[in-house]
């Protein structure tokens, strides 16, 4: 390579890392309210719709703008994937399951080491279809058989003759992740290059508890390389972080914060939105009510739309 292409090579570097750290909203877009839609977690786009949990159901956002139920039984973290199919969350039934197009419900997890799971949380996947999930225990500790708030990863599937598909019978269907540090994981991220994992450390329901994000160093089997743990961003003694997106230029949009102190948390950090680079530092924040902003997803025609779940209100900005 010419020292001219090195330098036109560096330049254009130096222009993405510059545009990384710009406010990605729509100069003089104001974020819209939907109304109180039932938009609790999730939420997750497909084809035109809108998915998103209210604690009881998974709800529909059509085109035409009417929500209807579009399966019951899930309330937390939601993703479609490589085929379209809607993973889910299910809190209350304590497992990770997939609804495929025929309608049926595959259970995907529900036990690590013949152990039921505590609450299961939210979820992403990384480029090979893994997906990782968490599974703390907010409220009542009754009932839990895992004493670990952990991590987890339901390892990729195999294809056997006949089209059929397993999971790989050398490895376990699930594993679960060291993430050493973490008290009590919620959201969860793996960067785009699988080189990364983000963690929503979110013990907000006790004095002095994590409300941290934290990044490990993935190795190349998808588990956290030890000591690689490192600080985000930190809410201190607000609301902590909750679900989380990232954009195409590395940016993290993170739901956190609350606009009511409680017991627990202060409401130095308000709610909505916080847009940070990828190494932590703020970009831009979007205010939501009425509280408690929850969770984030892109969107929209063309998928420049931040949808954000927020004390169940569903809110929409423009992004550039």
């Amino acid at each position: 390579m010419t020292f001219r292409s090195l330098s036109s090579f560096a330049a254009i570097l130096a222009l993405a890392s510059c545009s990384s750290l710009r406010s990605p909203i729509v100069p003089g877009a104001a974020p819209k309210d939907h109304g109180p839609i039932g938009a609790g977690e999730g939420p997750a786009w497909k084809d035109g719709a809108l998915y998103f949990t209210d604690g009881k159901h998974i709800n529909r956002l059509g085109p035409e703008g009417k929500t209807s139920v579009f399966r019951h039984n899930a309330s937390n973290g939601l993703l479609f994937d490589r085929e379209g199919r809607l993973v889910a969350c299910e809190s209350g039934l304590r497992r990770v399951t997939r609804t495929e197009k025929d309608g049926s419900i595959t259970v995907l997890a529900d036990r690590f080491e013949g152990k039921r799971f505590n609450t299961p949380n939210d979820l992403c996947k990384d480029s090979k279809g893994r997906i990782y999930f968490t599974d703390p225990r907010y409220g009542s500790r009754e009932g839990m058989e895992l004493k670990i708030e952990g991590v987890y990863r339901i390892n990729r599937e195999a294809q056997l003759p006949g089209g059929l598909c397993a999971f790989a019978y050398d490895i376990p269907n699930v594993t679960r992740i060291e993430c050493n540090g973490a008290e009590r994981p919620n959201g969860i991220l793996i960067s785009p290059d699988d080189r990364f994992l983000y963690l929503a450390d979110n013990n907000n329901n006790t004095h002095g508890g994590s409300r941290k994000l934290l990044r490990y160093t993935l190795d190349k089997n998808g588990d956290v390389k030890p000591g690689t743990r490192k600080v985000i961003f930190d809410w201190k003694d607000g609301r902590g972080p909750d679900g989380m997106k990232m954009d195409t230029a590395g940016r993290i949009y993170v739901a956190a914060g609350t606009n009511k102190a409680t017991e627990y948390e202060t409401n130095h950090f308000k709610a909505g939105c916080y847009i940070l680079s990828s190494s932590g530092r703020l970009i831009d924040f979007i205010p939501t009510a009425p509280d408690e902003c929850c969770n984030c997803a892109f969107g929209g025609k063309d998928g420049k739309t931040l949808f954000i779940t927020s004390g169940g209100h569903l809110w929409s900005v423009p992004l550039k």
